[in-house]
């Protein structure tokens, strides 16, 4: 029994960041519901090294998928059809926690916006990841770990000085941006809910 056990994440996230979020909500207990796109799943289901079973043979599993995913249930839905997005606010509607990383905006012409699935679920806890926030000049645009490297100023401080062989900017060795944002998401997410339970009976976005 973990800390969060009795509350249901749906998680509508893909690659880092969310994935990252809603593990660690998982490794404290929480059910967690991944949904992937049909065919396809996640990104990282394409990404990084092959698992291995115990005959030393390679699986479907790739390490980046299973670094992101640890502890959850999946399913996989096509939110772009009706049925699909009927099933998602069923979801959300038994759901504590609701977790996405679309681009600002994205999930409002499939009605799995906050506004749309607070009416069916006022006690949800909703937390967008994006790049650039929910408004502003650059909301529209979509969010990667290398973008936020880049135009922070962090890679002209990694590796080499630039008048040395194989200088210049460099990434760093780990998705600092992605990990960071999903530290930062778990954090919002149990203030949400420690005001929904102790305050205000309602969830937030």
């Amino acid at each position: 029994m973990g800390a969060l056990s009795g509350l249901r994440v749906l998680d509508l996230s893909r690659v880092f960041s969310g994935p990252w979020a809603a593990q660690m909500l998982a490794d404290f207990g929480a059910d967690v519901i991944k949904v992937e796109r049909p065919g396809r799943g996640d990104d990282v289901r394409q990404q990084g090294l092959r698992a291995r079973n115990e005959m030393g043979q390679e699986t479907k599993e790739t390490s980046s998928f299973l670094a992101m995913n640890r502890g959850k249930r999946s399913v996989t839905v096509d939110m772009s059809q009706k049925a699909g997005q009927a099933l998602i606010r069923d979801l959300a509607a038994k759901c504590d926690i609701l977790i996405e990383n679309f681009k600002a905006g994205d999930l409002v012409r499939y009605g799995l916006d906050h506004a749309s699935l607070k009416v069916v679920n006022s006690t949800l806890v909703y937390c967008s990841i994006s790049g650039f926030g929910q408004t502003g000049p650059y909301s529209h645009l979509p969010g990667y770990d290398p973008i936020f490297q880049s135009m922070s100023g962090l890679m002209s401080v990694t590796g080499h000085a630039d008048d040395q062989p194989g200088g210049g900017p460099m990434r760093v060795g780990y998705s600092v941006g992605d990990i960071t944002a999903g530290f930062y998401a778990v954090s919002a997410i149990l203030a949400a809910l420690r005001h929904r339970d102790m305050v205000s009976g309602e969830g937030q976005h």
